[in-house]
């Protein structure tokens, strides 16, 4: 569901101090642009000098502060205003900064110009191979960091350079086992106005290469963007590799750890006893985030179809896949656990089995904790004397450290018109309809909470994955019979629990067939749960291939139609 970003970078601050400053000015020069440049300018405040301002922006107790406005043909030389007006997280105003003493830093988060098929013209953050990051995305400007002074109450200009531009980035080699494969999506191209790709991550099982006649079951592992295929090592552990410390997991070492479980899980693929099948991350970043949620989509286009009917069988072509429904499964978590059961659902005919852990909201009548049907505002609890913020984030004791204001707020800095490139702006982008403007119509307003209740029914019919299993299963329940398990913690970070009861509720009552899966959940487990009760969630995580890979092979051989391949790849 959420991207953490780090960074190890260490800052090189020139030391200024100015009295009286409550106005940024920030400019680029034709140095880094001849044209002029569209795009959401960030100032980006700390008082950590530890690493870069803009790797310290996010959604937790430790975030720092974050002004966003929108520029539309800034050209070189020319001043971007930030100053009381600008919108800001957790800060609203540049007024409310304390004064004392900042490391400041300012970046342009480019956006380009979409023709869309729909006749609307939109302007985007198109994704740039890091992932729809805004602090990482090649092409954007940013400034060298300064330390400053600050006293907002007394005005005063201070002036800030966006001197340097984010690089290019390196593409991954091939590898024995890896393969970075990329194709041109027609019906993506068709749709953006432009030409649009889509690409993936393909591990390769042992032997493939040996066994020219082979044909292989397809794994499907949905999730956030990946660069290349994660957690698999081919080398041991770095011995000589700093210890770092994750505060996700209050761990120690976390990043050996890692590389320990990458290297076993390539020894576990190499050896005799593995199941041989290919696995692949899809990459399907977009102008609205890293990843597509693998669903056709009125603002983000037919990514469900592409993947499924273009994607996915250029890459069983020429990596010898089976090529057939019954030979695909799809497991991830997260985001990745949405993707892998609506997937599941929409197209029961391409996929045999979903093994979806700690999915995103799957019924939205707990869309986290709103009833989007039921409820007035998204941010407060209904009440006549009170004003209860609903909580966003906690921890496994409860313990809150966002709410869902917080976590609106920090997305409508970054940037307007769902273009945060963050989470509830994904699922409003996917799951509305287009609005007025070319933009998708908000589910609810993000200044103060209140639900677009017409908005609502649009996501319900579409998207509201509960709602559309109870509607439809005297078609869809003979083709999902035993292809759905869920799994999740019941102390979910983002109360994702909460949806998985009620789809289990539904699906324990189902006859005509009985759905024949499994729904589980662990002991105050936390996101991401992935149904090992035998291991803590910092290890569990790590063996999501072990552990869904040799279920869904034992599948396959119990539903294999009849004249089947079964034996070319089971050597």
């Amino acid at each position: 569901m959420k991207r953490f970003f780090l960074s190890t970078l260490l800052l090189t601050l020139f030391s200024i101090t100015i009295s009286a400053q409550s106005k940024f000015a920030i400019s680029f020069t034709e140095q880094h642009s001849k044209t002029p440049l569209d795009g959401r300018i960030l100032l980006l405040i700390s008082t950590d000098g530890s690493q870069e301002p803009r790797f310290q922006i996010n959604d937790g107790l430790q975030t720092q502060q974050i002004f966003g406005t929108n520029v539309d043909g800034l050209k070189p030389g020319q001043q971007a205003i930030i100053d009381a007006s600008a919108f800001g997280y957790p800060r609203h105003s540049v007024r409310d900064i304390p004064a004392g003493t900042y490391y400041v830093q300012a970046l342009l988060h480019k956006y380009e110009t979409f023709q869309r098929k729909d006749g609307h013209t939109v302007k985007l953050p198109m994704d740039r191979g890091e992932g729809q990051q805004w602090n990482r995305a090649p092409g954007n400007l940013y400034s060298t960091p300064i330390k400053l002074t600050v006293d907002p109450r007394k005005g005063g200009t201070i002036n800030l350079t966006l001197d340097k531009i984010i690089p290019p980035i390196v593409p991954p080699k091939d590898t024995k086992y890896i393969k970075h494969v990329k194709m041109q999506s027609k019906l993506l191209t068709e749709f953006w106005g432009r030409p649009m790709y889509l690409g993936a991550n393909v591990l390769l099982p042992e032997g493939w290469d040996t066994h020219p006649n082979a044909k292989y079951p397809l794994m499907i592992y949905h999730g956030h963007f990946p660069a290349t295929f994660g957690g698999f090592r081919e080398e041991p552990p770095d011995p000589n590799l700093k210890p770092d410390y994750s505060e996700r997991f209050k761990l120690a070492g976390y990043n050996k750890i890692q590389q320990e479980y990458a290297h076993e899980f390539y020894k576990e693929w190499t050896g005799p006893n593995f199941p041989r099948a290919i696995i692949i991350e899809i990459q399907h970043a977009n102008p609205f985030y890293d990843d597509s949620y693998a669903v056709n989509s009125a603002n983000l286009g037919p990514y469900g179809d592409a993947i499924t009917y273009e994607l996915i069988p250029f890459i069983e072509k020429q990596f010898r896949g089976l090529g057939q429904g019954w030979a695909r499964f799809m497991y991830g978590g997260s985001t990745g656990g949405w993707e892998a059961l609506a997937a599941q659902v929409f197209y029961p005919d391409e996929y045999n089995g979903c093994y979806a852990a700690c999915p995103d909201p799957i019924d939205f009548r707990q869309f986290t904790v709103v009833n989007i049907y039921e409820d007035d505002n998204a941010y407060f609890a209904k009440s006549q004397w009170k004003r209860t913020p609903r909580p966003g984030m906690r921890n496994y004791l409860g313990h809150v450290s966002a709410t869902m204001e917080e976590l609106n707020r920090f997305e409508l800095a970054l940037g307007d018109k769902t273009r945060s490139g963050q989470q509830w702006d994904i699922w409003q982008a996917v799951y509305s309809p287009v609005g007025a403007d070319g933009y998708p119509k908000p589910i609810w307003d993000k200044v103060t909470g209140k639900i677009d209740k017409t908005v609502a029914e649009y996501w319900r019919e579409r998207y509201d994955l509960g709602y559309i299993l109870k509607r439809d299963w005297a078609k869809l329940g003979p083709k999902l019979q035993g292809k759905i398990h869920l799994y999740c913690g019941d102390m979910d970070n983002y109360y994702l629990n909460n949806a998985v009861y009620l789809v289990e509720d539904f699906l324990k009552t189902t006859t005509n067939p009985h759905y024949d899966g499994q729904v589980d959940y662990g002991d105050r487990a936390e996101h991401c749960w992935n149904g090992d009760h035998t291991r803590p969630n910092a290890i569990s995580r790590l063996r999501y291939h072990q552990m869904f890979v040799p279920k869904a092979i034992e599948r396959l051989l119990k539903t294999a139609p009849a004249g089947a391949d079964v034996t070319s790849w089971r050597y």
